[in-house]
């Protein structure tokens, strides 16, 4: 694969507006999830807590950050047209609105309400699978990245009808006549979810974004490595998701083997590009290398705990020592990074690459706060340590109360370092976009779909190359 795809197209992107809106929203949520956890450390946050805290960060702020990516990058990838602008703009707000009253209805107990909101959320993200998954049929053949986006979409409606039957469940007994149990259907939910809608869409961006941007080849081992991902790590979703349904042990244990077997592959896979880059560091390389970093040490962790028992609510996400180190490591640093170069690049795109070569006009690494960018980093990074440090115990040895302070302290410093990453992003939006932040969201009747400002650029191909 090449450092840069010949055949990527910046004039089949969509308007500015459609993937910023996402991005924003997103990272609401993130705010939103991340004071949840820091609160729920001090024991003042009311109801269903942890189900909050994961589906404000995981739906909320990974998936809807998924959404406007792909929406954005499907069709620059791909060398094709969005299936539908509309249905872009209608996904998020049946993702927002179904998502935030999903949220209210744990937190006040108004759980005769999920079931309405779990159907709103599911119509939303269904709007989303098939945007993009008519986008990606009219494309042929497809390469190692649209044929994990189509995975993804594939796991992402199995996700959203287990997850509509545990909202029901919350009213009436669904799973009473079902072979199943409301906790089997749980594990298979929450499997399908992180491994199968998130780490697929992610290891597939990767191939794609961590040859890009650090201008090095897949060669030797990464191919064989690449096979390795590409076949075991979704048979192994498939595989421990159906373990866990049907309560079989040995079904459940391959497919955990399979699983991290792939997220190794992919981690040695983004490390030596990282290695061999051509480029400096960025805010995004920094990230993907606390990412690369994580995943290897969570498969490290999980593999002998799944092997033993993979079907352990508490073993969810391998052994509850690395639950951060999956959700905040491998999958949060990922998108921290991806989402410094992705915000700045289409605004630079639409605001100046029709001015280069002809006045003075700033690069992409320019567009955002260097100082804000490091800040952030140390302290994500040092939150999620205390929070990592927390989880496995080896604090206990310190005192009683030393692993809920590092819990404490670690939530705020990581609720300190997200708001430093989004007032950085939004600064960017704010400072060179053609559209402030309070008009992206709300935009005035009459202007609800692209503005003319959204327009592309004849020449953003050659900028892009």
């Amino acid at each position: 694969m090449s450092a840069i795809p010949a055949d990527v197209d910046t004039d089949a992107q969509p308007p500015m507006t459609v993937p910023l809106r996402h991005f924003v929203v997103a990272l609401g949520f993130l705010l939103a999830g991340a004071l949840v956890g820091a609160l729920d450390a001090v024991g003042v946050v009311p109801g269903r807590s942890t189900l909050v805290h994961v589906h404000l960060l995981l739906a909320g702020w990974v998936c809807v950050t998924i959404l406007g990516a792909m929406t954005q990058f499907v069709p620059v990838w791909s060398g094709t047209t969005l299936h539908s602008q509309r249905l872009a703009e209608l996904q998020l707000w049946g993702v927002t609105v179904g998502l935030s009253g999903f949220v209210v209805c744990l937190l006040t107990g108004a759980y005769a309400w999920l079931p309405g909101f779990g159907f709103v959320l599911l119509a939303g993200f269904w709007l989303f699978v098939y945007n993009v998954g008519r986008t990606l049929l009219g494309v042929r053949p497809w390469d190692v990245t649209e044929r994990h986006f189509a995975l993804a979409l594939g796991f992402l409606l199995l996700v959203t009808l287990l997850g509509l039957a545990l909202a029901v469940s919350y009213v009436r007994p669904v799973f009473a006549d079902w072979p199943v149990t409301r906790g089997t259907v749980r594990s298979a939910h929450a499997t399908l979810a992180v491994f199968g809608v998130v780490l697929t869409t992610i290891f597939g961006a990767l191939y794609q974004l961590a040859t890009m941007f650090t201008q090095s080849d897949l060669r030797g081992i990464d191919s064989p490595l690449r096979t390795v991902e590409s076949v075991g790590f979704p048979l192994g979703v498939v595989s421990l998701a159906a373990g866990r349904l049907a309560g079989n042990p040995l079904v459940g244990r391959i497919g955990a083997l399979l699983l991290t077997a792939g997220t190794v592959a992919m981690a040695v896979v983004l490390a030596r590009r990282l290695a061999t880059r051509t480029v400096e560091w960025t805010p995004m390389l920094r990230r993907y290398a606390v990412a690369a970093a994580a995943m290897l040490l969570w498969a490290a962790l999980a593999t002998p705990a799944w092997i033993a028992a993979p079907l352990d609510p508490a073993r969810l996400f391998g052994p509850p020592t690395a639950a951060h180190l999956l959700r905040f490591g491998a999958v949060g640093f990922v998108v921290l990074g991806t989402l410094y170069h992705v915000v700045p690049f289409i605004i630079w795109v639409h605001r100046y690459s029709d001015r280069l070569g002809f006045e003075s006009v700033p690069m992409i690494d320019d567009l955002y706060d260097d100082r804000l960018a490091r800040a952030d980093l140390v302290a994500l990074s040092v939150g999620m340590g205390l929070l990592v440090l927390a989880e496995t115990g080896v604090l206990s040895s310190i005192g009683p109360q030393a692993a809920p302070s590092a819990t404490l302290v670690g939530g705020a410093v990581s609720l300190l370092g997200f708001a430093l990453f989004a007032a950085n992003l939004i600064g960017v939006i704010q400072r060179h976009g053609s559209t402030s932040v309070a008009t992206l969201l709300c935009p005035p009747l009459g202007r609800l779909g692209p503005s003319a400002d959204d327009d592309v650029p004849d020449d953003t191909e050659r900028a892009r190359s």
